[in-house]
């Protein structure tokens, strides 16, 4: 590892209003709290995606939030080389997304893994070249008639009715990728992983 203490932290998602409150678009509503727990500024267009630069706080380490506004299936495009020109390393590359296999407003942490068939971690991984990549998954439950209903089911709008758990599940999930920059992805894990 380099003395870089930078952090890349990709949110997935698909830019537009119409995808603004789907499920699959969980991992923007968590770059945005993140944005507000840490005070930082309005994200400006680059890398094909939208970008904030700061600090987590007096001291803390540098990161990089990208929206990626490529659409979910092209996210590495984006984020590539983001972290190319911003020399971050790999094991400092935090991917938030979200997971029909977990229940809806479980969060996990974990290095690596599969890609279970979500195209966003599919891109990423192509571009970055390897799925070896902090990830913070939010679940959004598995869709009513079974899992090759899954691309409907990410892309419908959360019901109002599920907002509150989603906040605390978005609130969570921003706490857990604090806590993998500050604290490594096993603190983050034994903290956040729900039995």
């Amino acid at each position: 590892m380099s003395g870089n203490d930078s952090y890349l932290i990709v949110g997935l998602g698909n830019p537009g209003a119409q995808y603004a409150s789907t499920r699959h678009n969980v991992g923007f509503m968590v770059l945005e709290e993140l944005r507000e727990q840490w005070g930082l500024g309005k994200p400006k267009s680059k890398f094909n995606g939208l970008i904030t630069e700061g600090r987590t706080g007096p001291g803390g380490p540098r990161v990089v939030l990208l929206a990626p506004q490529n659409f979910m299936n092209e996210s590495g495009k984006s984020a590539g080389p983001a972290r190319g020109s911003k020399k971050i390393e790999l094991d400092h590359v935090i991917v938030v997304h979200d997971e029909i296999d977990l229940p809806f407003g479980e969060i996990r942490s974990r290095l690596g893994g599969g890609l279970a068939g979500h195209n966003g971690l599919r891109s990423i991984t192509q571009y970055l070249g390897t799925q070896d990549y902090a990830r913070v998954r939010i679940g959004v439950g598995r869709p009513p008639g079974g899992s090759e209903r899954g691309a409907d089911w990410v892309l419908s709008k959360i019901p109002k009715s599920a907002r509150v758990d989603l906040d605390i599940a978005c609130e969570r999930a921003a706490d857990a990728v604090e806590c993998i920059a500050s604290s490594g992805v096993d603190a983050a894990m034994q903290q956040f992983n729900q039995a």
